[in-house]
């Protein structure tokens, strides 16, 4: 293992570079929340993993494609140098791709693929884990495996290191690229959550009662905004998580990760949201915390009569404190459509990393009505839209890089994330069937490595699926596949509680 993370540290440095043929117009230094993702306890690399549905042709398709789509993006066909002459400041530099280096298609030996196709490309990914991205080139690769595993007939797996963009912004350029199956004229439909944070049924009040209504509204922002930051620097000064099971140890973030998913029925999920009045969010988020208190509880009870497999013992200690951070692009969705211009018409969409952090409390403990744990999902994520948290983080990040710099930056942002437990994300996806370069997809699932939490929980939408994806540590988490399925149970649980009552039990 010591070994792995001195490749991984060692591979850190960017490439220098003293050519003065380069065009100035062609040079754009990076962003510094870019510069960040460049520093050893910050080398993330974002990951795509898309199930397909027809065996993938490793010929010229694909080559031909990313050349006329993916290339286009400077991101894509861009080195990250540094310039010596100037403070070792890092640009973006224009060059030209050889995609041979970057589209891999392993040679697979069948003995290998007897046991378990799924486990083979399981290991796969962990094993991709490992390493990092080589620097002398534009920083992604693409990864084709014609395995027919219980879910696809063949899995390509994108590698993309996160100095380029943020999660969402990446897994949307990658949506740009593909095309809606029925019609392959369009790009995909992504449904966005388009409420306001502030109910609507307010805006309905007239005279005194709507600015005593504003007032009270600007109130509840002004206070939760003060709470939550404060919050947040107490944080990265000495405020910790409780120490459970699946919180990561130092140095995490060097460790390799597994990479398990399942996908769910996404009606079921809406089936909830519509009963309770919720979002999809609220209900992922609500199932997340069943998922975790179930899991915990077994983890505590080890070593017990029952190892704490029934959930009528309640192995879990009193006043846990479990926070999830979600990172945030603060800067404007360009859409899909626009993505897809950009690289096709060559026009402009605005790119890069505006991250914000908020700090998001899960409420870990064994409830008797499974609905609780939807209920305080929505409870707490209604309290969190109703503050400026993941500005005024952004900020004070922005403000830290400029006063004390990327090093000391980067000592700090790891600090606030290593004393929470986990990092959460749900991304919504299309609603109809794409295909990915003429080959019709039957998941995505997204996740990352090289951050410092042990558990990133990633839910993503497609059709009238959603995918739970876990990335892990498995020196904390040695039973990913456990936790799946404490995940998937609960939402069963949550579901026939929803049908038992009806829709107008609330």
């Amino acid at each position: 293992m010591k070994s792995i993370i001195r490749q991984r540290k060692q591979s850190l440095k960017p490439i220098e570079t003293k050519d003065k043929s380069i065009e100035a117009s062609e040079e754009e230094p990076l962003s510094p929340s870019s510069r960040l993702f460049h520093e050893p306890n910050f080398n993330v690399h974002v990951l795509a993993i898309l199930g397909m549905k027809t065996r993938i042709s490793t010929e010229q398709a694909p080559r031909e494609h990313l050349a006329n789509t993916l290339l286009k993006h400077p991101r894509f066909s861009s080195l990250q140098v540094v310039d010596e002459e100037k403070g070792g400041e890092m640009k973006w530099v224009r060059t030209k791709v050889d995609l041979d280096q970057h589209i891999i298609v392993p040679q697979i030996d069948e003995q290998n693929l007897k046991e378990s196709p799924d486990k083979f490309v399981e290991n796969y990914i962990h094993n991709l884990s490992k390493t990092t991205l080589d620097k002398s080139k534009p920083m992604w690769d693409l990864h084709l495996l014609n395995i027919k595993t219980s879910d696809a007939e063949a899995v390509a797996i994108f590698r993309i290191h996160h100095s380029l963009g943020d999660g969402t912004s990446l897994i949307s350029l990658l949506l740009a690229c593909t095309r809606q199956t029925a019609d392959p004229n369009k790009v995909p439909t992504i449904h966005g959550n388009k409420k306001s944070l502030i109910d609507s049924s307010e805006h309905s009040n007239k005279g005194l009662q709507r600015y005593v209504t504003k007032i009270w509204s600007f109130m509840k922002l002004f206070w939760n905004t003060i709470v939550d930051v404060l919050m947040f620097m107490s944080t990265t000064m000495f405020l910790k998580d409780t120490n459970t099971p699946i919180k990561g140890r130092p140095g995490s973030e060097s460790n390799p990760r597994r990479f398990v998913y399942r996908t769910v029925s996404l009606d079921d999920i809406k089936s909830v949201k519509n009963a309770l009045n919720m979002t999809v969010t609220d209900v992922a988020l609500g199932v997340t915390q069943a998922g975790l208190s179930i899991y915990l509880n077994r983890r505590y009870g080890e070593g017990k009569k029952d190892g704490g497999e029934t959930e009528k013992t309640n192995n879990l200690p009193k006043n846990i404190r479990l926070r999830s951070t979600i990172l945030m692009n603060l800067r404007p969705a360009v859409g899909i459509q626009a993505l897809a211009d950009m690289m096709e018409k060559d026009t402009e969409a605005k790119w890069g990393n505006w991250i914000g952090f908020v700090l998001f409390p899960l409420k870990v403990a064994l409830r008797d009505d499974p609905l609780d744990y939807i209920r305080e999902a929505k409870a707490t994520i209604d309290r969190k839209k109703n503050s400026l948290e993941a500005f005024y983080t952004f900020s004070i990040s922005e403000l830290a890089l400029k006063i004390f710099g990327i090093k000391t930056s980067s000592s700090i942002s790891h600090r606030t994330i290593t004393n929470t437990t986990m990092c959460f994300s749900c991304l919504p996806g299309p609603q109809e069937e794409i295909c990915f370069y003429g080959h019709p997809l039957a998941y995505i699932a997204p996740g990352s490595y090289g951050q410092p939490h042990a558990l990133m929980i990633n839910c993503q939408s497609y059709v009238n699926k959603m995918t739970f994806v876990l990335s892990v540590d498995e020196s904390v988490i040695p039973d990913p596949h456990q936790l799946l399925d404490d995940l998937v149970q609960s939402l069963k649980l949550i579901k026939d509680a929803v049908v038992e009552r009806g829709p107008c039990h609330e």
